[in-house]
């Protein structure tokens, strides 16, 4: 058997693929398919997740531009980040260097595994050209009044030296909502949760503390609303990374009730507003708790020594503040509703960040409520009790479900669902809608990354840096401690563009994810010197057709650059509010159980065992969504596939032909109509490894074919060149290899998809059947020990039987299929012999499959007769039955009756 070398043609069709430019897209393309992968972080070196990723969206742009698109595929490098600044700290150099050098090994790693980039499109997000518009959006940001700078407790991580945003906090454990929607710190995943999980850095695992600090955010609430009800149209996303953006975002219907706050001295008159899901219980309310951060304890800490200390102590002790702590702030709340004065507390379980930064204390009807009231001695008052009188646990536990209103005055007796509708009318209580999604938290402590255009000068505030001015370049790295920004004085040191006083710059830098939110914006037109993109050509090419990245994106980069879409779009610089029409989400590719990791030992080089058979092998063993092990034996069986169909095309010449037709060659042709149909609905549904399986099954029945007897050249070369095409998106190196042996005068990235001879609807059904009659011919042969069988006979069933079954099938339930199939004058022309097998047919009426005609049955089983003489040695008769054949009663659709001598 000739062998395929695949190191030994890649350096030859990487440099003609260059050479010609085919990867390349034109500016003037009109709307051409965009396929793209989530960029790489520069960390030196491809790991097997990365490889997975590209190999599908390259095997499926590749697929498309054989359909005859024009197909964008770019790449870029995500360049900017701490761990840059982390490595080139560890290694005495800059962060410039050590990730100029990870771009340039990982560029040529990507171009080994033969990935079919636009390479004219390449974007570095740590180059000036790049980053200028980071700042140039900022500052439309802030015109527009989607930038706020702010003082902000805010997650801090110890080990890095910076701030963290919500989503870059890991959580030990899980968030989840109260049972009454109250404010408090599992209401919202965003937040932390004093009483239970702070959690740790997503980077280093280091706990988080809580600081409070002067932070620059995108006011991504804005667009809340919109964030969560647009989640309904992407239909092209799967469900859960929607369900996971929807949680995030937290979409609360509830109310907002006032309480009247004062003191004994008059000191204080205020309102205090909470919101909660669960207004049912308003007449349960023992306590009112506001958060350490809430305008109201700032007040009373300015006046109350206790209070102030508490509020200290919490802030500083961050993730150990107990959640079952607080401090009497000696204020009273008056119930909107009953008039009871109750006691305000200042809790560290409350999070001022989330909703109003104020709970109502129901301890009868909420967990965390509870365990609060036990360890301050609080009331505990029920007024829920479950709808079928059986009892509760309360005071000794909560009771969270809904069911009747009990000790509510006029409301008692009424469903949970019901009084909350009701209550909506009383005093002091309105309807509300909360979010648990928090501003977008940008301010980074670091130096690697794009510097935010902001000067502070004493007299005019915070100004932004001039458009002429940008970009604000980073300064030459210095090897320090903390931000080496604050260390760069000669670069912080500015005048004041408004009153040309001496000031300083920003020193924080912008969060990565800035970068990653509209890089496919800039795809479009890399080389564009006077604005960030192409509005006109974002115009003609959005969406991203294709978007293929893992799900632990979701809350992240996915939610980021829906809010960037949607700020562009009201800043007039897009006319779309969505960037992706479908969003693929990769597994993981495991070993011994585990994911591939580094740190684990356990990772596997991607060009270890070649490019294709790595690349065939990821594409081949499991749906893109699952996980799968990684096992060396069925790489191998990968590396030997490729072997099988590189002698099948390079033995050509070996294969004997014939000018005569033979009835095998209208199977194959068939067969071929067939397969190409079958391999365009997988590569369309992303199911690779369903591709794989098809060219595989096809490629034996080639050999087999072959081995049959002389074939006839013309059908078996449009089998080989179809099998080539099949191949060539999954592994390009090998497909070119075949398409020149094949003496075509193109390369195959240039070719067309194999067309049919003749549309093939009901392949699946053609292919059932012979793969059906073949199971049963066996299963006859084994049961009566029949072992070198004479002659087979496979009889088709009449007609009529067609025409019955179908009228059956398409019958709707409770229909009197029998008597109306029997007005059919071919059915009820055959009398008893109609009514008995309609009978058992309307016995079966929901079962029953589609199957084919009566023609197509008996052409597809005429045509695969070879198949059975092949496998059997046997002289092969396929017919029809007729009424007075003996095994005419056999004899059904989809299901022919069989005779063997």
């Amino acid at each position: 058997m000739t062998r395929y070398n695949h190191a030994r043609v890649q350096e030859y069709w990487q440099y003609v693929w260059d050479a010609e430019g085919v990867n390349e897209v034109a500016d003037d393309a009109e709307d051409p398919t965009y396929v793209l992968g989530m960029f790489p972080y520069t960390s030196g070196t491809l790991h097997m997740g990365h490889v997975r990723n590209y190999a599908i969206t390259d095997a499926y742009a590749r697929y498309r531009s054989l359909r005859g698109d024009d197909v964008l595929q770019p790449m870029g490098w995500d360049a900017f980040g701490l761990p840059a600044e982390n490595a080139a700290y560890e290694r005495n150099t800059d962060p410039e260097s050590w990730t100029r050098s990870c771009i340039e090994q990982m560029r040529e790693e990507l171009e080994t595994m033969g990935f079919g980039y636009d390479w004219s499109r390449e974007i570095t997000t740590c180059e000036p050209e790049y980053y200028r518009w980071n700042q140039w959006l900022f500052k439309r940001f802030y015109e527009e009044d989607l930038v706020e700078y702010t003082g902000a407790r805010v997650n801090w991580c110890p080990d890095c030296e910076t701030v963290l945003a919500d989503a870059q906090v890991e959580r030990q454990s899980g968030s989840e909502v109260d049972a009454d929607g109250d404010t408090n710190a599992n209401d919202d995943a965003n937040t932390v949760d004093h009483a239970h999980d702070a959690g740790v850095c997503w980077r280093c695992e280091t706990p988080v503390e809580r600081r409070e600090l002067d932070q620059w955010f995108f006011t991504i609430t804005d667009y809340a609303e919109e964030l969560d009800a647009g989640l309904d149209d992407l239909e092209g996303w799967p469900e859960s990374v929607r369900d996971i953006q929807r949680n995030w975002i937290g979409r609360q219907e509830g109310a907002h009730v006032t309480f009247e706050v004062t003191d004994d001295e008059g000191g204080v008159d205020t309102a205090v507003e909470v919101f909660t899901t669960r207004l049912d219980t308003v007449y349960g309310a023992t306590y009112v708790a506001l958060s350490p951060g809430h305008d109201l304890a700032a007040a009373v800490a300015e006046t109350d020594e206790a209070v102030a200390e508490y509020v200290d102590d919490v802030t500083s002790a961050g993730a150990t503040a107990s959640g079952t702590t607080g401090v009497d702030t000696g204020l009273t709340a008056t119930h909107p509703i009953t008039g009871e004065e109750l006691p305000v507390y200042v809790a560290a379980y409350v999070l001022d960040d989330v909703g109003t930064g104020a709970v109502m204390g129901v301890p009868a009807h909420n967990e965390r409520d509870h365990v609060f009231a036990q360890a301050q001695d609080l009331p505990v008052e029920q007024v829920v009790e479950p709808v079928d009188g059986s009892g509760t646990d309360v005071p000794d536990a909560p009771y969270t479900e809904d069911g009747m209103l009990t000790e509510s005055g006029e409301y008692d007796g009424l469903a949970s669902s019901a009084a909350r509708e009701r209550l909506l009318g009383a005093e002091g209580v309105e309807s509300a809608t909360e979010y648990r999604l928090r501003d977008w938290l940008i301010s980074r402590q670091r130096y690697w990354g794009t510097p935010i255009p902001m000067i502070h000068c004493e007299d005019c505030g915070r100004v932004p840096v001039p458009d002429e001015d940008l970009p604000v370049e980073l300064p030459p790295y210095v090897r320090t401690a903390g931000n080496p920004l604050e260390e760069s004085e000669e670069w912080k040191a500015v005048d004041c563009p408004e009153c040309g006083a001496s000031a300083e710059r920003e020193t924080d830098t912008m969060d990565t994810f800035v970068d990653s939110s509209w890089y496919y914006l800039r795809f479009l037109s890399p080389d564009l010197d006077d604005a960030p993109f192409d509005t006109d050509r974002a115009a003609d090419w959005l969406p991203v057709d294709v978007y293929v990245g893992g799900e632990e994106h979701a809350i992240l980069h996915l939610l980021y650059i829906r809010f960037f879409t949607r700020a562009l779009a009201d800043l007039g610089l897009l006319d779309r509010r969505e960037p992706v029409e479908r969003l693929v989400n990769q597994g993981t590719v495991l070993y011994d159980g585990e994911k591939m990791s580094s740190s684990k030992g356990n990772a596997i080089a991607p060009h270890e065992y070649g490019a294709e058979t790595t690349r065939l092998f990821l594409l081949s063993a499991a749906h893109p969504a699952q996980d799968f092990e990684w096992t060396v034996k069925s790489v191998g069986d990968v590396y030997d596939f490729q072997q099988r169909l590189f002698s099948m095309v390079a033995d050509l010449d070996d294969v004997a032909t014939r000018e005569e037709r033979a009835p095998q060659d209208d199977y194959l042709q068939r067969e071929i109509d067939r397969t190409v149909t079958a391999v365009a609905e997988e590569y369309e549904r992303f199911r690779f490894h369903r591709v794989v399986s098809e060219t595989q099954g096809f490629a034996r029945l080639l050999r087999r074919y072959a081995e049959y007897g002389p074939v006839d050249e013309a059908t078996y070369r449009r089998g080989l060149r179809a099998l080539t095409r099949f191949v060539a998106p999954l592994a390009p190196y090998l497909g070119e290899e075949l398409w020149n042996l094949l003496d075509t005068d193109e390369m195959v990235t240039e070719a067309e998809w194999p067309s049919v001879r003749e549309p093939v609807d009901a392949y699946g059904l053609e292919r059932r059947l012979v793969d059906q009659t073949l199971d049963d011919v066996r299963d006859i042969t084994e049961v009566v020990d029949i072992e070198d069988p004479e002659r087979i006979e496979i009889v088709t069933a009449e007609p009529w039987k067609y025409r019955a079954y179908e009228h059956v099938r398409a019958a709707d339930p409770g229909d009197a299929v029998v008597g109306s199939a029997l007005d059919d004058d071919v059915i009820g022309d055959q009398g008893d012999r109609a009514a008995e097998y309609l009978g058992t047919l309307a016995s079966r009426a929901g079962a029953l499959e589609p199957v084919l005609d009566a023609e197509r049955e008996l052409a597809v089983l005429e045509a695969a007769a070879w198949l059975f003489a092949d496998e059997f040695g046997a002289d092969i008769e396929v017919r029809r039955a007729d009424a007075d054949d003996d095994l005419a009663e056999k004899a059904d659709p989809s299901k022919p009756a069989i005779h063997i001598d």
